[in-house]
């Protein structure tokens, strides 16, 4: 059992560390408060090769795994989860298409995603169907050669920024079982009938794009369903095996940020005649917090390994999605209690990165459907 990460792997680290800490800092305040995001930032990015470094060489991908994926979103999240947001959420989608899209679809999408031409979205959530993704009511039915879509998305990144959204899409109503009723279509947003409204007043990672989308009649060719029809559910089992380990990467980088504030704040706040890190209380939390990542970084790193590996572990996986984010409330809480009435306000980078973690309790999962897929894979 070797724990170390190899030179390449270390290489990415350095290189993402350096370039979040250089490119992110000056502008992270500017687009948490008007909520908005510069697409050079993304384009350096992808000049980098730090979009979709998971995406095969064959199309244009550096050929790593899902390991190195969540390497750099721990460095990019550590530094700003909105900026870090925006840029890996870029390629959010790529992932079907190079598990189940056609030799055409990735030829044809992916080389864009990692070189920054084309932003992907995915398109699953809708306003009465959430953790129930079986409750959606998008439908899709083919007619002369095209499909034809209705219906509304809610919460989509990259909904208004976006070139291609996938739609996760019902085509088959007449099947008994829910599970075999839907697929994933590809649209672009440039099609008559797309319209996409920007999302305001987030509470964290603002300058990530979020909308509500409507779909009006939206023709696209017959080409564009991925995979086979009436698949899209457990197409998006492994989409969701695929991308948690990236979100419980988000956690780790914020906790990771968590601590690094907390422990130069208390290292410097004076109270009583004595540093605030002299205080025992202090240590605990400190201490408490140092755990808390170790563990949740080992789950992570362990399920994206194996996921690499050929092994998925979708309990592993759902187990390091839950814990991670948990983790970064608990040390979110745990932060601004330290540094009291400062980090109260906005201007305090801990502030904002407060803000931002309880999405990762939210998205990709709730952490009570995570919960589920644990106490299933163990009791069934």
């Amino acid at each position: 059992m070797d724990f170390k990460f190899s030179k390449e792997q270390r290489d990415i680290i350095r290189a993402a560390r350096k370039f979040a800490q250089g490119e992110f800092p000056d502008r992270a305040y500017e687009f948490d408060q008007n909520e908005t995001f510069d697409p050079e930032l993304l384009q350096s990015a992808c000049e980098m090769g730090f979009v979709g470094v998971f995406i095969d060489e064959a199309y244009g991908g550096a050929g790593m795994g899902f390991l190195e994926h969540a390497l750099i979103c721990e460095e990019f999240w550590a530094v700003d989860p909105g900026i870090a947001m925006s840029i890996l959420s870029a390629s959010f989608g790529s992932e079907l298409i190079q598990l189940f899209g056609s030799e055409d679809q990735k030829q044809e999408i992916l080389p864009k995603i990692v070189s920054g031409q084309t932003i992907i979205g995915t398109a699953i959530t809708e306003p009465d169907a959430g953790s129930d993704v079986t409750g959606a009511r998008t439908t899709a039915r083919l007619e002369n050669g095209q499909w034809v879509v209705n219906g509304a998305k809610m919460f989509i990144t990259n909904g208004t920024v976006g070139d291609l959204i996938l739609v996760f899409c019902k085509t088959e109503p007449e099947e008994a079982s829910r599970h075999k009723q839907f697929s994933f279509i590809v649209v672009p947003t440039d099609a008559d009938g797309y319209e996409a409204r920007k999302i305001k007043g987030k509470m964290g990672i603002r300058a990530s794009d979020t909308a509500e989308l409507t779909l009006t009649d939206v023709r696209v060719p017959e080409e564009n369903l991925i995979g086979n029809r009436g698949q899209g559910f457990y197409e998006l089992m492994e989409f969701f095996n695929r991308t948690r380990p990236h979100v419980a990467a988000q956690g780790l980088g914020l906790t990771r940020a968590f601590l690094e504030e907390s422990i130069n704040h208390v290292k410097n706040r004076q109270m009583f005649g004595r540093r605030l890190a002299d205080f025992q209380a202090t240590q605990m939390k400190i201490a408490e917090m140092a755990t808390k990542l170790r563990a949740a970084r080992n789950l992570t790193y362990e399920g994206a390994w194996l996921l690499d590996s050929g092994k998925v572990d979708h309990a592993l996986i759902a187990m390091s999605k839950w814990f991670a984010g948990q983790v970064a409330v608990q040390c979110a809480d745990e932060a601004l209690q330290l540094f009291g009435g400062y980090g109260y306000i906005e201007e305090q980078r801990v502030n904002r990165l407060y803000r931002a973690a309880k999405i990762i309790e939210i998205y990709e999962g709730a952490k009570e459907v995570e919960k589920m897929i644990i106490a299933k894979s163990l009791l069934s």
